[in-house]
């Protein structure tokens, strides 16, 4: 009745009759702030053809409203209005009639609101919840993120999505509203992956950390190992070299095991070479959850699951970035006036003549001669100070409820920092698709690889230290060509190999190699009934690794300007060719069972039985033929006939597990679980070959006790777990040592050595001792957890506590046999270590207006300690405390304890003898060891624990990331500490023997005040003396060389912004970010000279790491 009767009021006021109709789609953009209605309505008339009618006598029309709209319905102004002066309104056509009753017509008093709920990274969420608050009005998203809903013109609008925070809107009038949701550090309802299935992280019981993919590609580096650090705590991995292609893998482990097993969409798989943009999820493995791979997973374990496809239209992504590689720090050598003069000096301080005459010197400073006095930088003749590297990933993915598809294709192209052509390009490719056939079953059929081409001068590879040490070691004062003729490199019988020849692949020859990888694999699941299925697996894995290495004969030359003549010197007499193929085969079986249930709401039940049968077959084949020429054709069949040689092998290696596991959960906040692994090995004898090996594990959710409710109300989520599980493991066997077997001997003498009647022949002997009792070596984890949310998840922790113990490790007795016998004796299983360690996270997200703010941090710490070691029993009570092993921990480094350095002659002769020849060798500034055992003499006796080893013991990293109004910034600090460095690269002034050029460093030497004067006063300086052999006393390692040292990285910084999605719709892009990143770009250290992570031995003697600057694109459509 009150509709009909407004409606009348409102035909009698107008004197027209008009029905009730939506309003027309004309837009209004309007901005008045506390004006009359009288003046907005004639704005509004004036901008519009709408026209208003009304009763001035009912009708305020002096009253002020505020209407700010930007290309707005004339129905969400007239909403404003109305609310403002609480009076109510109808539409028809253009006209406008006003009423003093307020609107209570339902149909006036709501509105249609449309919007898009997006992720953090900017890509659309299907089936987030949006609903009004306090009602059960609500829709979801549909495959674009997209909503459409009828709303209350005050309503609230809440949005959820699993593993994201919730949000609420208020509506205030608009008629668009775009979310963008922060992802949930709680993440209770998230399930993650773990061996052989998947596990809600809220009831999980065992070590596992997750990354996201995303995460994983804000550090898009080549090699995937280099993208975890700082990221995952136990983790670790020392980035000693950014030369392009290269896997330091014994630098990368979790918790200071060793390396971890990798498994990739279910099968044990490499995955440096992975493209980031491939990867959907990354988990790690730290404890005993990770027992049910068996010894593959001794060492912990990465489960990768790649993309796949999603229930909705085809979406397209493009990322393309192109960057700019630069060395992170330079050892600086010498330049000729350098090198000339403080060889000079350091002659003199041996004894011995000058090498360069006072006017040569001086020539070398001045440069006023540069043909016949060059000063030659090798480093800029061979490195560049820019490199480029570009990468590119195409993938598609969609489908329907029936079928859905991921398709990839990845292209890296990284040129070296040498000025060569040396580079690594990648091509990968990954294809996921998952088909329901029948309501009960449903397969997935995954294809996947990469083919890695790499090209290389033959000097190089091997992370360049034999290319560096070159670089490093040629003096200064020669030049790159003879006589500057580029027909005709120089090289002298005193100096190393040419570095610019060397980078010559034409000149000296080259090192070329392909890598092919590729990998199917068919899943079968079959729903028998509710709760239980079935899962059949078939893998198939090829891998081909073709190698060509030629070695180039070649001649340098010197110049002789008085005869005008090039002199050959022959540095390489011989060329040489090898090819090798190394083709690999794998075939991975598994055949399951998974039953889960859920009881009276209270018992959650799963269980799982598996069997998994793996097979490999390796086989490789090597040629190899010598040159007698310099212009060799690089073919095999070009070589040398009576120079040949190759070689090969072939093996099969096959493996079988059994699997089981039970997880139960009560009432969400009691957990237990049970596995265990049934392995065999074909390395030990049949009654020895399986091992059974469980483990358990068990959680309690303190947060969902209601005493903990009443007395932490803020507390989300506090979980204590503990595990412990037992994994058998036999890598450090070796194969069939039950039996006595046979070998091949190459070059057998018969008839005895030194006797002239001898003669070398191939042929067979026995290999060992058989011992039948070897067996598996085991390995026990525990772990005990605590994990901790507050205030809907701003605040989140986790830490574990971890002791690994090793019995049972095989070894040789310290027993030898008469050497009558040819025969070594076997391994046993004999020595004992363990580890222990702790991991700590912390984190923290806040929403403050319009910025979503993330802090992630992270810290953990392990040690490793030989328990018992099998090993010659000390001669003296010295030699037990210097050489015992057994009870102490590992990763130290042994050395001589400096005192300073002598500052006369008096008291070296007063000091306790150190050279071993009365002291008569050593100088002013010389290195001064204390004696440790008083006896006069410093020797061996006198080494005591100096540092850590040079493998970081503890390791931390910080992630900062926000985001507002389209802009986001990410950023990554990363560092270590409680390691030694140890500077054995600069124990010597000078590169090797002969005319090796000088570090810059040493230029701050003790020093005579006039080199030429012998009598002259010693000038004291930071390093020793100048020795052109070096000293064997200032060479000692000492504390004098190492630091106890510690970095803190900035490991990456990227900022980017996505456009607005309004700016991109008319041109049919749903998607655009533009980034720009620099990576390594501030190192903070104490470590001088080098880089912290530096190889021991070889600081600055290799592929140095690598700062990038790198700009990107991210688009979707």
């Amino acid at each position: 009745m009150r509709k009909i009767k407004q409606t009348v009021r409102t035909i009698l006021l107008c004197g027209f009759l008009f029905a009730y109709t939506d309003a027309t789609c004309a837009q209004i953009t309007l901005s008045v702030k506390q004006q009359p209605v009288r003046e907005v309505i004639k704005e509004i008339e004036r901008i519009s053809d709408y026209r208003f009618f009304y009763n001035e006598n009912s009708i305020p029309m002096e009253k002020r409203v505020t209407v700010n709209v930007k290309d707005s319905d004339i129905e969400n102004v007239l909403n404003l209005i109305a609310d403002q002066m609480g009076i109510s309104y109808v539409i028809k056509n253009n006209q406008i009639a006003l009423s003093a009753e307020k609107r209570v017509n339902v149909a006036q008093q709501t509105r249609k609101v449309q919007g898009t709920v997006v992720d953090d990274l900017g890509v659309p969420v299907i089936g987030a919840n949006v609903s009004v608050k306090g009602t059960t009005n609500g829709t979801i998203t549909d495959m674009d993120g997209n909503f459409l809903l009828e709303v209350p013109n005050n309503a609230i609008l809440e949005i959820t999505y699993i593993g994201y925070r919730p949000q609420e809107i208020a509506i205030k009038g608009q008629t668009r509203v775009d979310i963008k949701l922060a992802e949930d550090t709680q993440k209770l309802d998230e399930v993650v992956v773990v061996g052989y299935g998947t596990q809600k992280k809220a009831t999980l019981t065992g070590a596992v950390a997750s990354l996201k993919g995303e995460e994983l590609a804000k550090v898009s580096q080549p090699n995937m190992k280099a993208n975890l650090i700082g990221k995952i705590p136990g983790v670790r991995y020392q980035e000693s070299t950014g030369e392009p292609g290269v896997d330091s893998s014994d630098r990368f482990n979790i918790r200071g095991f060793g390396e971890p097993l990798v498994i990739v969409d279910g099968v044990e798989r490499p995955f440096t070479q992975i493209d980031p943009n491939e990867i959907a999820s990354m988990n790690v493995l730290k404890d005993a959850s990770a027992a049910v791979y068996g010894f593959k997973g001794v060492n912990g374990v990465i489960i990768i699951e790649t993309k796949k496809g999603e229930m909705s239209r085809p979406k397209i992504n493009y990322s393309y970035s192109i960057g700019l590689q630069s060395p992170v720090k330079n050892l600086e050598m010498m330049n000729a006036y350098e090198y000339a003069y403080y060889r000079n000096q350091a002659l003199m301080n041996a004894g011995q003549s000058k090498r360069f005459t006072d006017e040569e010197v001086e020539k070398y400073r001045t440069g006023s001669d540069p043909i016949n006095y060059p000063s030659t930088d090798w480093y800029a003749e061979t490195v560049r100070k820019v490199a480029p590297k570009q990468q590119h990933n195409l993938n598609i993915n969609g489908g329907s409820e029936k079928i859905r598809y991921f398709f990839s294709l990845g292209y890296l192209d990284q040129e070296s920092i040498l000025k060569s052509t040396q580079e690594f390009k990648r091509y990968n490719f990954r294809s996921n698709i998952t088909a329901e056939i029948t309501s009960k079953l449903n397969a997935e059929v995954g294809l996947g690889g990469h083919i890695d081409d790499y090209k290389y001068p033959y000097w190089t590879g091997d992370e360049g230290i034999e290319l560096f040490t070159a670089i490093k070691s040629n003096a200064p004062n020669v030049p790159v060509y003879a006589n500057n003729n580029k027909n005709y490199y120089y090289n002298s019988d005193n100096n190393e190999l040419n570095p610019v020849a060397m980078l010559d692949r034409d000149a000296t020859g080259f090192k070329d190699k392909r890598n092919v990888e590729f990998n199917g694999q068919l899943a079968l699941n079959y729903e028998i009934f509710k709760g239980l299925k079935a899962r059949a697996f078939f893998a198939y894995d090829y891998t081909n690794l073709a190698q060509k290495e030629m070695k180039t004969a070649c001649t340098f030359y010197t110049y002789d300007s008085v005869q005008d003549t090039y002199n050959p010197i022959t540095k390489v007499a011989k060329g040489e060719l090898m090819e090798k193929t190394q083709p690999y085969y794998k075939t991975t079986q598994q055949y399951s069972l998974n039953y889960k249930n859920t009881f009276n709401d209270l018992h959650d039940v799963e269980a799982l039985a598996l069997w998994e049968w793996k097979e490999t077959n390796t086989n490789w084949f090597m040629a190899r033929r010598y040159y007698s020429t310099t212009s060799a054709i690089p073919e095999l069949d070009r070589g040398d006939v009576d120079n040949m040689y190759n070689e090969g092998n072939s093996a099969v290696y096959k493996y079988g597990g059994l699997v089981g596991r039970l997880n139960y959960v009560y009432a969400g906040k009691y957990m237990a679980e049970f596995s265990f692994r049934y392995d065999g090995s074909y390395k030990m004898a049949p009654d020895k070959r399986w091992g059974f090996f469980p483990a358990v594990s068990a959680g309690w959710r303190i947060s969902e006790e209601q005493f903990m409710k009443d007395l932490v109300p803020q507390m989300d989520n506090l979980k204590l777990r503990a595990s412990w599980g037992s994994i058998g493991n036999d890598s450090q066997l070796n194969a069939s040592q039950f039996v006595s077997g046979w070998q091949f001997e190459d070059r057998f003498i018969l008839g005895g050595a030194g006797n002239s009647s001898a003669s070398i022949t191939n042929g067979m002997k026995e290999a060992n001792l058989a011992n039948p009792n070897i067996t598996w070596y085991k390995v026990m984890t525990t772990n005990v957890g605590l994990d901790g949310s507050f205030w809907g998840g701003k605040l989140s922790f986790e830490f574990d506590y971890f002791y690994r113990k090793t019995t049972g490790y095989p070894a040789t007795r310290n027993t030898s046999l008469p050497t009558t016998s040819g025969i070594p004796l076997p391994q046993e299983n004999l020595n004992s270590s363990d580890n222990r360690g702790f991991e700590l996270s912390l984190g923290t997200v806040q929403q403050i207006g319009n910025v979503n703010l993330q802090i992630k941090g992270n810290v953990a710490y392990a040690r490793e300690k030989d328990l018992y070691k099998e090993q010659a029993l000390p001669l003296n009570q010295y030699k037990n405390w210097r050489d015992n092993g057994a009870y102490r921990w590992k990763n130290v480094t042994w050395g001589y304890e400096h005192i300073g350095q002598f500052q006369s002659y008096d008291e070296i002769y007063n000091s306790p003898i150190q050279d071993g020849k009365g002291n008569s060798s050593l100088r002013p500034g010389d290195i001064k060891y204390k004696d440790l055992n008083g006896d006069g003499l410093i020797d061996a006796n006198d080494e005591k624990v100096i540092g850590k080893g040079t493998f970081p013991d503890l390791n931390f990293g910080l992630t900062l990331a926000a985001d507002w109004k389209g802009f986001d910034v990410n950023i990554l600090f990363q560092g270590a500490s409680n390691y030694t460095q140890v500077l054995n690269a600069l124990t010597s002034p000078f590169r090797g023997p002969g005319e090796g050029n000088g570090f810059r460093v040493w230029m701050d030497s003790w020093h005579k005040a006039d080199y030429n004067d012998p009598d002259s006063e010693w000038v004291p300086g930071k390093f020793p003396s100048l020795r052109i052999e070096g000293n064997d006393n200032n060479s000692k390692k000492s504390t004098y060389w190492t630091t106890d040292a510690y970095y803190v990285r900035l490991k990456s910084i990227e900022i980017g912004y996505t456009i607005p999605k309004n700016l991109l719709s008319k041109v049919g892009i749903e998607h655009l970010r533009v980034y720009a990143n620099a990576y390594n770009p501030l190192t903070i250290t104490n470590v001088k000279y080098t880089d912290p992570e530096a190889i021991e031995g070889w600081q600055s003697f290799y592929y140095p790491q690598l700062k990038v600057y790198s700009f990107g694109v991210n688009v979707s459509f």
